[in-house]
């Protein structure tokens, strides 16, 4: 299984990375797992994880930098049904809005703020 771990400018990346390598081993599932900023590698994932760490906006505007990430994102998890796991700021930007240090539109995947 290929696992896309999104790299928006902030999160404990090697943090993910060791919770997948110890998650494979337990489960005895193989799991290839990549740190990228590269939206056609995100493209053939077969799961997606987006962490992230800080402020609202700064996650949006790290992610937004990304050349085609999130065009590559709503097609593969919301088009396609590529499972997404979003972690801390990861699920936050998912939803409509932040409030954070004022209003940053997120994804608009999720209704609320």
């Amino acid at each position: 299984m290929r696992v896309a771990v999104v790299d928006p400018g902030s999160g404990n990346l090697a943090s993910v990375l060791r919770a997948l390598d110890r998650a494979s081993a337990m489960a005895e599932v193989p799991v290839r797992a990549a740190v990228t900023r590269d939206s056609a590698e995100v493209a053939q994932a077969d799961r997606i994880i987006l962490p992230g760490q800080g402020a609202f906006a700064a996650c949006m505007r790290g992610l937004q930098a990304l050349p085609g990430m999130v065009e590559t994102l709503e097609s593969r998890v919301r088009a396609q049904g590529v499972p997404l796991l979003g972690i801390c700021v990861g699920m936050q930007i998912l939803a409509e809005r932040g409030l954070e240090h004022g209003v940053t539109p997120g994804l608009g995947w999720i209704r609320g703020e």
